[in-house]
């Protein structure tokens, strides 16, 4: 058996002697880019990122019980039992999250976060220096996230951009860089919101009222700034990446 090509029709042919030749298509090349682009960028969903990051309703219960637990024993026993009950109930519930199938960093976070508020309340011997990470924490991302908007650079933006590649021109276009400016700001008063409540309450010496602003102040108020933080993300997507892959497709 032999093959031949046929210059007319551009098939190939295997003949056999004394047989009709059978005609056998040649693939067609694929198509190439008229542009030579790359492919268009997807939108990233960071409503579900940013939900994810949060852990939803369940990771409220996962910081508070802790806290929650601490603030109960303190009155009745040791600073060092107390201390080491909401390390325990942490633990726990990193078991409990590990179970579920969370990743091993992800159930631990709260473990150390308890632990090493844990430590600073151990080292001082006070009760409401349990809370003094999270009191300069707030203190700190509040500075961080007011000197991105006075440099022009407000932070959401800035996160935006890098998780769609940091090819972007965001700071250029108004409307979203007014949007991250809205956004930042929110997170600002997130954060100035849970350090002026908190230092007040650390000061007036109220280890409960402590608890109790931990409480309010953390999931609730974080959940709202998520909120701006998801609009704005929105809005920045909309305008740029889609309107970039509408234009690559066409």
């Amino acid at each position: 058996m032999t093959a031949a090509k046929d210059l007319d029709t551009g098939l190939t042919h295997e003949t056999t002697p004394g047989l009709t030749p059978t005609p056998v298509p040649t693939p067609a090349p694929e198509p190439d880019r008229a542009d030579g682009a790359a492919a268009p960028e997807q939108p990233v969903d960071m409503k579900q990122a940013v939900l994810d990051g949060m852990g939803g309703p369940s990771g409220m219960v996962y910081t508070t019980l802790p806290v929650v637990a601490f603030a109960l024993a303190v009155p009745f026993m040791s600073l060092m039992v107390a201390i080491g009950a909401a390390i325990a109930i942490a633990a726990v519930l990193a078991v409990f999250r590990m179970w579920r199938g969370e990743k091993l960093m992800s159930a631990l976070g709260g473990v150390f976060g308890v632990a090493a508020a844990g430590g600073v309340s151990a080292m001082t011997g006070s009760a409401n220096d349990f809370f003094l990470i999270g009191i300069w924490a707030s203190f700190a991302g509040g500075i961080i996230t007011l000197l991105s908007l006075l440099v022009r650079r407000p932070l959401t933006g800035v996160i935006w951009n890098a998780v769609h590649g940091g090819a972007h021109p965001w700071r250029e276009d108004r409307p979203t860089l007014l949007v991250h400016d809205l956004a930042t700001l929110a997170v600002t008063a997130v954060f100035a919101g849970r350090f002026i409540v908190r230092q007040w309450l650390y000061v007036a010496d109220s280890t409960a009222g402590l608890a109790i602003a931990d409480t309010v102040t953390g999931f609730p108020l974080t959940a709202l700034a998520a909120v701006a933080v998801v609009w704005a993300f929105r809005r920045s997507t909309k305008r740029l990446v889609k309107t970039d892959t509408a234009t690559a497709q066409d």
